[in-house]
């Protein structure tokens, strides 16, 4: 069954566990991005585990190999269960990661490659310098690329999942932002679908922020993506 991740989409140590001791019991993993860890660093993951959670740590992390394989042994060492890493960062650095969490064994934190953010189209694509793929394409092409060399998954658009999930080996993680219940609103997120599409198409883990963290009652509105994660 598909995991409901809700991004901490807060600014200090104190919100994020407020939130979740607000939404409680129906939510086991949490999200921790860029935002909150550059302010409140690794006490924020401390936190999070303390509270008995699960943590998906979005750092996307682009760097030399050595530098990434660093990141990814602390960020073991904290308990974190998923991170991320940029496939653009090549076949070494995609390896160094995976090494580095294989060392962790049955514990280790499980490897994610972003291949094209949510917020991206194919006219972002051509901005950067990526013509001739729709982001589609580039997704697959990446994705392929990532697993090969020792990924774990993927982060990525629903809109694709349904296609990966088919073309790739089984066991393969799909985690999808730019999940919105049916009839909310889409934010900045441009590739889009609902929980029950997402899950039907082959994703492992959903992410959602803003629906959850802004709702006026944030358990039952975990508890209504819950329940459609099930249709």
């Amino acid at each position: 069954m598909a995991e409901l991740i809700v991004a901490l989409d807060v600014q200090t140590r104190e919100e994020a566990v407020a939130k979740i001791r607000q939404i409680g019991e129906p939510v086991g993993f949490y999200k921790i991005g860029l935002e909150l860890f550059t302010a409140e660093g690794p006490d924020v993951v401390k936190a999070v585990k303390d509270l008995g959670k699960k943590v998906f740590l979005d750092l996307k992390f682009h760097d030399i190999p050595r530098t990434v394989e660093r990141a990814v042994r602390s960020g073991a060492k904290l308990g974190v269960d998923l991170m991320t890493i940029h496939s653009v960062g090549g076949r070494a650095m995609i390896r160094a990661a995976a090494d580095a969490a294989a060392e962790f064994g049955e514990t280790r934190p499980r490897i994610l490659a972003v291949t094209v953010l949510t917020s991206l189209d194919r006219s972002d694509l051509e901005d950067v310098g990526i013509s001739g793929r729709t982001p589609a394409e580039q997704v697959a092409a990446m994705a392929r690329f990532a697993v090969d060399n020792g990924a774990d998954g993927l982060v990525s658009s629903p809109k694709e999942v349904g296609a990966l999930s088919k073309a790739l080996k089984a066991g393969t993680l799909f985690i999808t932002p730019g999940v919105r219940p049916a009839g909310s609103a889409v934010g900045d997120q441009k590739r889009v679908a609902t929980p029950a599409d997402a899950v039907r198409d082959g994703a492992t883990h959903l992410v959602v922020g803003r629906p959850i963290l802004a709702a006026e009652d944030p358990t039952a509105a975990a508890r209504s993506i819950l329940a459609e994660m099930t249709v």
